[in-house]
């Protein structure tokens, strides 16, 4: 999934590691070894033999799709699994194939197959949060004590110190590692419903089978969720509010760096074509871009909380078109305000001085 369709675009505000994880390649690989955990916790609780839960395991590691007919079986169904399990239980063959996604639903391996990326999401995230910081902390500790004009409403305020303008920046940033840590247990766990959300036809073993699967995927355990969106409306939220807070550092560098202020160096410009003196600030301006972008997602996001009943298609296509957009611009606002961090020295600011 690409954050916009435009491929040019991506060179400014894709990120190709995050964009990885949301190929075809990666999901249908996720839901494979969602299939496989779930034949081998069903195994473990004596709902399948051992036999056929290895069996599907094997399948599940050598299956080669047919790419053409799972765009087909989407297109007809609206979800890609009733397709795949066609394939995987041709793959499996006579006597195991019928034990292949017993008692589950397609959710349960769409909505789990997500989770497990984004666990590999929020540990690029941890990481590049944690980088981010450290260069922010460090250009404090360089820059700190350089003088500056503080400006209130874009006029002149009072004279201050650069440390104070970065500390608008890392507080805020502080706050968000603390919530992503919080959040991550409440979002990764396993979805396990069946048909309606009852695990009615795991015949009295849903929560064993579930709790199983969480531990053979590294997961945490949930009661069913198919229509209780609030952990993903939440990490949209997250999302949201860590490119804002990009984006009011891109803002700022961006005002600072014009030259009738000149209270930024930065080591990365972009040029023009009209007007070859001009150095413009790209990076920070696209931190405010992507800012806005995942804002205005964030309101189109929450529009899939309303999951009617007990499952929505609608809602749930809602989500997938969105989600991955929002982590993809996420994903390259820190990757950019790092190297804005890292590139960036303070000049003294002319009207500090008075």
């Amino acid at each position: 999934m690409q954050a916009l369709p435009h491929p040019w675009l991506q060179s400014l505000v894709g990120d190709e590691e995050v964009g990885a994880i949301f190929s075809n390649e990666a999901e249908l690989s996720a839901m494979l070894e969602v299939e496989a955990a779930l034949a081998r916790a069903q195994s473990e609780v004596g709902l399948i033999d051992k036999e056929a839960a290895e069996r599907i395991a094997e399948a599940c590691k050598s299956f080669r799709p047919d790419w053409q007919k799972l765009a087909q079986g989407l297109a007809q169904d609206g979800v890609i699994v009733p397709e795949l399990v066609k394939q995987l239980r041709a793959t499996v063959g006579d006597p195991h194939g019928t034990s292949v996604h017993l008692g589950a639903t397609s959710q349960d391996i769409i909505d789990t197959a997500l989770v497990l990326r984004l666990r590999g999401i929020i540990e690029i995230f941890e990481a590049r949060l944690s980088d981010l910081l450290s260069a922010l902390r460090d250009l404090r500790t360089r820059d700190g004590a350089v003088k500056l004009m503080a400006h209130t409403r874009m006029q002149q305020a009072l004279p201050f110190m650069a440390a104070h303008k970065i500390d608008t920046w890392l507080q805020p940033l502080e706050r968000h590692a603390e919530n992503l840590a919080a959040l991550a247990p409440r979002l990764l766990v396993v979805q396990l419903g069946g048909p309606i959300g009852t695990r009615g036809e795991l015949k009295d073993r849903g929560d064993a089978v579930a709790e199983a699967m969480a531990g053979i995927l590294g997961l945490g355990y949930a009661p069913p969720w198919h229509s209780q969106r609030d952990r993903i409306g939440e990490f949209a939220a997250f999302l949201s509010l860590l490119s804002g807070t990009l984006g009011k550092i891109g803002q700022d560098i961006a005002l600072m760096a014009q030259n009738e202020v000149s209270e930024v160096r930065l080591a990365a410009v972009g040029g023009s074509s009209a007007m070859p003196h001009k150095s413009n600030p790209v990076q920070a301006e696209l931190l405010v871009a992507l800012a806005r972008f995942n804002a205005g997602l964030l309101g189109t996001l929450h529009q899939a909380l309303v999951h009617e009943n007990e499952r929505s298609g609608a809602a749930w296509t809602l989500e997938w078109m969105v989600l991955p957009q929002m982590v993809a611009a996420t994903a390259a606002g820190l990757r950019k305000a790092q190297a804005l961090a890292e590139g960036s020295g303070f000049l003294p600011s002319s009207g500090a001085e008075h």
